[in-house]
């Protein structure tokens, strides 16, 4: 069992385990706005939108950007599942400046419904880099 006022935070990719370890709180961008989570919070599974979430570990709050998943919630326990996390230095802002504009082009332009979502995924996920770029 964790000890008072910390929970354990798992941060999953399909490529990486991003972070494993012990966090104080939560801030990640659920399909309904931001959502907080501190040790004790109710158990839940919701879905993650891609954006910037905020955990706090050693009474330092990490920002991070991520792609779209799901978290599960227990009172000791949070996992998230997501497409991709990214810590502020990772990110080339030059790189998803660039993606955002094809992203956008691509939307004016006709397209089928396949490559209308497509295009709306890849501006989401340059637009939660540039947020935690900054």
């Amino acid at each position: 069992m964790a000890e008072p006022g910390i929970f354990t935070l798992e941060i999953i990719t399909p490529e990486r385990q991003f972070y494993i370890g012990p966090a104080q709180a939560l801030i990640l961008p659920a399909v309904d706005g931001e959502m907080g989570i501190y040790p004790g919070h109710e158990p839940v599974v919701t879905a993650i939108e891609p954006g910037e979430l905020r955990y706090k570990a050693d009474d330092k709050w990490e920002p991070a950007a991520v792609g779209a998943g799901f978290a599960e919630i227990k009172p000791d326990y949070v996992i998230l599942l997501v497409g991709f996390a990214e810590h502020p230095e990772e990110i080339n802002r030059k790189r998803a400046e660039a993606a955002k504009k094809r992203a956008e082009e691509r939307l004016r332009q006709k397209q089928s419904i396949h490559e209308y979502y497509h295009s709306k995924a890849a501006l989401a996920r340059a637009m939660a880099r540039l947020k935690t770029r900054r």
